[in-house]
């Protein structure tokens, strides 16, 4: 009994320590690689400033409540052609904000003098990647 109730105990640590960093990820998503702020100033939205605050809201709203539920949602495959572009586009942004974000290690290495190491430090951060998706496909995705 004591048992069963510290594995849970455990298993609700583990899940929420998961929803913040996955959290935080999104957050400095948002904020530091700038995606948002960036996409209305190359296509000269402000004014639609409140149209994309209530997109992702809405987007992360719908996409937890997808997570927590057994709702199926079948689609005609026009619809899952435009999802599957949507997705493209964001992984899209995503991949070139991050190779800006990338211009940080030379900086880093200029101040912190770390030429040696850092293979070791894009190594680390490879290697840390490719093992925590394994770990989620093995372990969570059934």
């Amino acid at each position: 009994m004591i048992q069963s109730l510290l594995f849970n105990l455990i298993q609700i640590i583990i899940g929420f320590s998961g929803g913040l960093a996955v959290g935080a990820g999104f957050v400095a998503f948002l904020t530091v690689l700038g995606i948002i702020p960036r996409l209305i100033q190359l296509s000269k939205s402000e004014k639609l400033l409140k149209v994309y605050i209530g997109c992702v809201i809405f987007g992360i709203l719908f996409g937890t409540y997808l997570s927590f539920t057994n709702i199926t949602w079948e689609q005609p495959m026009i619809l899952l052609a435009f999802w599957g572009l949507l997705h493209g586009i964001f992984n899209g942004m995503l991949a070139a904000a991050l190779t800006e974000v990338l211009n940080v290690f030379p900086i880093l290495n200029k101040r912190l003098g770390i030429d040696q190491h850092i293979l070791w430090l894009l190594m680390a951060i490879v290697f840390g990647k490719i093992a925590g998706s394994i770990f989620q496909w093995t372990i969570f995705v059934k």
